[in-house]
């Protein structure tokens, strides 16, 4: 057994794609080993921005040989049919045997394959694995038409100690690497995986990500505990600075403190987005003027000019943030709206001007069900998109909504108006907060349905993992305000309301639309709720009955049926309606017609039918007015009555009786069970 070792030495992977580009290389050379017939004992990657790394471990030194029959045509089939078979197994007849079968004599070809050497089946694999990593961007450079995320240095490729040659983008493979691009550039050659790694620790690049990752948070906590300080929490930059360095020294600066009279969210926008600089905050939370940065390199002077020049730097950014607040508040947002008709918002759905009139209209509508004050609702509405035509958000895009939040803040309008500035676009994603106020709920609530009400009004609909427009993550935000506000609001009117408000620019129906959307939703909330272990099917027997379009009245029932089909009762009712449901099926498939008419009281002659009867009367008038009152558990228990009944029925009744008047009658109080039961939920959805 031999282990294989492969490395891709090239200029600078950005650090969002190394992970992914690695993932899908490990996939794709694994799988080629295991359809080449080649086990083995484990797989190892790492990555630092310029090298991915690839080990195998316990890999047999060729395939196994093979042995495989092929049975052909009879031995004295027609000569074309014989030819055909030995073309397409490259065979002659001499290579074949024939023999004695129960239904005759056939030709049996006899495939023998050695093994090749693994080295030459690698030798073809990993060119093709290089060739089919997928990168967001890619270039080619050179002669060669290969495309790799940036220009390719060096392949060290190593199999029992020795190199597999091979050639990728016009780069031979070998024995060699080299160390960090300042501190060691000098090429060494390894002999396996021990010496490659020993070599790299020895040439300044730390090919641990989970090490370099470590090592820079323990030493910024440090340099913070040093100061008195505290990191502010930032797992993502950590991970993406730690893809940024081979060889991570932690150093910490100091900013202006005239800056921090900027609004905290613009100085860790411009620190975190623009120079992955982690902030800082003292004991009660307040931003210090103080950052890391983690450079690539050991420094002769201790790091002083490299703190200097990012020092510099930073000032240089928070000077053009500062200029632009100052800006900013010199106009009220009220005068930016009208600049947003200027804006498109989508090509089809015109400009975001026009989307602003919809939200407004439709934050209006939803103020009274909501308990929102309807003015504070409309005029957060109408500003909400105010801040996208700011000076601070053309530089800073990630502050949208934030920063309109400040301007309404320092232009003086209510503490409401502006959080709902602020919080519209929330929640973006399944760790943020949703909002709580009612006028922020209104105003977030408008701007996702009229999103999600006009791309689908024109047919631009979620497919597989192609979602452009964001419809899924605003789909999940409506769920989560409507659940975790306990929200109660038909959404089915306010979708056909958003649908009309778009007049000639869709010719999509509004209640067509708003059943597409409801369908949508009850896909998300599957996906929502998988997390908290509620089954789909659940959902889906709610949503088959149509018509239930309040979100918290939906997720009631669901819960009182999770309940139900868990019981014994349950269980034994869902067992028993099956076998209703499947009788009554096969019946109407025979007759070519639905049995679904009314009972003939007097020919219930059996006392089970009879008894059956009566408590289906009885469970279809305590559910209903049990679903009626929404007591869902009422209701499930007014159906868990029937089992007896039910159990009877079964146990003494002849259903397919030779008196066809009696047999009608029958199939129509089994329909009957199925049509009780579908009152509460399409107990056909249900697995299992």
């Amino acid at each position: 057994m031999a282990d294989l070792l492969l490395e891709v030495l090239s200029e600078e992977i950005p650090a969002r794609m190394q992970r992914p580009a690695l993932a899908a290389l490990e996939r794709r050379v694994l799988d080629g080993l295991k359809a080449a017939g080649l086990p083995h004992d484990g797989a190892e990657t790492w990555v630092t921005p310029r090298r991915l790394g690839l080990s195998i471990t316990g890999l047999a030194e060729s395939q196994p040989d093979t042995r495989e029959e092929r049975r052909g045509p009879r031995a004295d089939a027609p000569e074309k049919a014989i030819e055909g078979f030995l073309r397409g197994n490259g065979l002659t007849l001499e290579q074949c045997e024939a023999r004695e079968s129960e239904k005759g004599r056939f030709l049996f070809a006899v495939i023998e394959r050695k093994g090749r050497p693994t080295a030459d089946v690698l030798a073809e694999l990993l060119p093709e694995a290089l060739a089919a990593v997928p990168w967001p961007k890619s270039m080619r450079w050179g002669a060669s038409d290969a495309r790799w995320v940036r220009p390719m240095l060096s392949l060290l490729c190593l199999f029992a100690g020795r190199v597999v040659p091979f050639e990728f983008a016009g780069i031979a493979t070998g024995a060699e690497t080299r160390g960090h691009r300042f501190l060691a550039p000098e090429s060494f050659t390894v002999a396996g995986l021990a010496a490659y790694r020993d070599g790299l620790d020895g040439a300044k690049v730390m090919w641990d990500g989970a090490r370099r990752r470590a090592e820079i948070a323990e030493a910024a906590h440090r340099l913070a505990e040093e100061e008195g300080l505290r990191l502010v929490p930032d797992e993502g930059l950590l991970d993406e600075v730690a893809g940024l360095v081979e060889w991570p020294v932690v150093l910490m600066g100091r900013m202006d403190e005239r800056f921090l009279e900027l609004p905290r969210e613009v100085l860790v926008s411009a620190m975190r987005a623009h120079q992955r600089y982690l902030a800082l905050e003292d004991a009660s939370g307040a931003l210090a003027p103080r950052f890391v940065v983690v450079a690539n390199l050991t420094a002769r002077d201790g790091g002083a000019a490299i703190i200097a020049g990012n020092e510099r730097v930073l000032t240089a950014r928070l000077a053009d943030a500062e200029f632009f607040w100052r800006t900013d508040l010199e106009r009220p947002l009220g005068e930016r709206v009208a600049a947003l008709d200027r804006v498109v918002f989508h090509a089809r759905l015109g400009s975001l001007g026009e989307k602003v009139a919809r939200i407004e209209a439709l934050a209006a509508d939803l103020a009274g069900p909501l308990g929102a004050e309807r003015a504070d609702a409309v005029l957060a509405a109408r500003l909400a998109k105010a801040d996208l035509v700011s000076e601070m958000v053309g530089e800073f895009p990630d502050l949208q909504g934030l920063m309109g939040r400040y301007y309404a803040l320092a232009q003086g309008e209510s503490a409401a108006v502006a959080d709902a500035i602020g919080q519209h676009y929330s929640p973006a994603g399944p760790n943020d907060a949703c909002p709580r106020a009612p006028e922020s709920l209104a105003v977030a609530l408008a701007d996702k349905i009229d999103t999600l009400a006009g791309f689908f009004a024109m047919g631009e609909t979620p497919t597989g993992s192609r979602d452009p427009f964001g419809l899924r993550r605003a789909g999940l935000g409506v769920i989560r305000m409507v659940l975790e506000n306990e929200l109660r609001l038909a959404l089915g009117p306010i979708f056909a309301r958003a649908v009309a408000a778009y007049g000639d620019k869709v010719d999509a129906a509004g209640e067509t639309v708003a059943a597409a959307l409801l369908d949508f939703l009850a896909d998300r909330l599957k996906v929502h709720l998988r997390g908290d272990g509620v089954r789909h099917d659940l959902i889906q027997a709610v949503f088959a009955l149509g018509g239930e379009d309040d979100l918290h009245r939906l997720i009631a029932r669901v819960g009182a049926l999770a309940r139900f089909v868990e019981s014994e009762d349950g269980a034994n009712l869902l067992t028993a309606y099956r076998r209703a449901v499947n009788i009554v099926r096969i019946e109407e498939g025979k007759d070519g017609r639905a049995h679904d008419g009314p009972l003939e009281a007097e020919r219930l002659v059996e006392a089970d039918e009879r008894a059956l009867a009566a408590a289906l009367e009885a469970a279809d008038a305590a559910s209903g007015a049990a679903l009626a009152a929404e007591d869902f558990e009422a209701a499930m228990a007014a159906l868990a009555a029937l089992r007896g009944p039910v159990d009877a029925f079964f146990d003494s009744v002849t259903v397919n009786a030779e008196d066809t008047a009696l047999r009608e009658n029958r199939l129509r109080l089994l329909a009957r069970i199925r049509g009780t039961l579908h009152k509460v939920a399409d107990f056909s959805a249900l697995e299992g």
